[in-house]
């Protein structure tokens, strides 16, 4: 019997399941950076991506000189149609496009030229739309993971986790993939949250749950956001989400349509016709 690979110590430890994977087998690649960063403004807010402009690999460019922000303790909302770029401004963030325009910035830093893992390291914690769970694992196992880069006891962390989500806590023995769609989503927040992010990015967290769960899940988007966390969010559910909005961007064909608080987007009568059903 050989030696051990000591390459990778986890050996046959690491997790198979692949609901995490896509099913090509394929891997989500950062994205490359051919931009200027530049030093941020006085006053910018904490994150922004700033007039953005890229797509993927030789394709056409589906973001074009779009910006969106957010500031620490706020909720910002991307909203548009389908097809609107909404998500991938946000992926744009997070470093999963070819971005040859504009930048991207974290307490005035630039960060664009970073991978996604990198930008985890930073502070950013990114909860996808789906797959955003390891359904094999226990819930507990599932927010152990989420505090794979730490290196304190992040056992304050768990629990407070299980306030923000109790009944997170009742199941934490139980396997995610047994939970429902909304419960779901309570892990893969919570998961993002055992990384003590300074960002939190939530692409359709309410996608596919009742009014009742996506009622829910926003009260504890707003309770997260009090912590001072700022959180930029992409949701379908436009009128609901700008009601809870403190900024709001209307993506239409991955460039900037309105912006405003999200009072102002809700009471602007075009925004109104034409995004939010009249």
């Amino acid at each position: 019997m050989g030696a051990p690979d000591m390459s990778d110590p986890y050996g046959d430890r690491g997790n198979k399941d692949r609901s995490i994977t896509k099913d090509s087998g394929a891997e989500l690649k950062p994205g490359a950076y051919s931009g200027t960063p530049h030093e941020g403004a006085a006053g910018e807010p904490f994150l922004i991506g700033d007039a953005m402009t890229g797509g993927y690999g030789a394709g056409p460019d589906i973001l074009h000189n779009c910006t969106v922000a957010v500031e620490k303790g706020e909720i910002a909302v991307i909203v548009g149609p389908n097809g609107a770029g909404k998500s991938t401004a946000m992926k744009a963030v997070f470093g999963m496009l070819d971005l040859h325009g504009g930048d991207v910035r974290l307490g005035g830093t630039s960060i664009a030229h970073l991978t996604p893992q990198a930008r985890v390291s930073e502070g950013m914690a990114f909860v996808p739309q789906t797959q955003n769970i390891f359904t094999t694992m226990s819930v507990e196992e599932n927010l152990e993971m989420g505090a794979f880069i730490r290196r304190d006891d992040f056992r304050d962390t768990m629990a407070q986790v299980y306030d923000l989500f109790p009944i997170l806590k009742e199941k934490r023995r139980q396997k995610a993939g047994e939970l429902s769609g909304g419960q779901r989503q309570q892990v893969a927040v919570g998961r993002a949250l055992m990384t003590q992010p300074k960002v939190l990015m939530l692409d359709e967290p309410t996608a596919g749950v009742s009014p009742i769960v996506m009622d829910e899940l926003f009260d504890r988007i707003i309770e997260v956001a009090r912590t001072g966390i700022p959180i930029l969010m992409v949701e379908q559910n436009a009128r609901q989400a700008l009601e809870i909005a403190d900024k709001g961007y209307v993506l239409v064909q991955g460039a900037n349509a309105f912006s405003g608080t999200g009072k102002e987007l809700l009471a602007d009568p075009e925004v109104r016709k034409s995004f939010l059903g009249g």
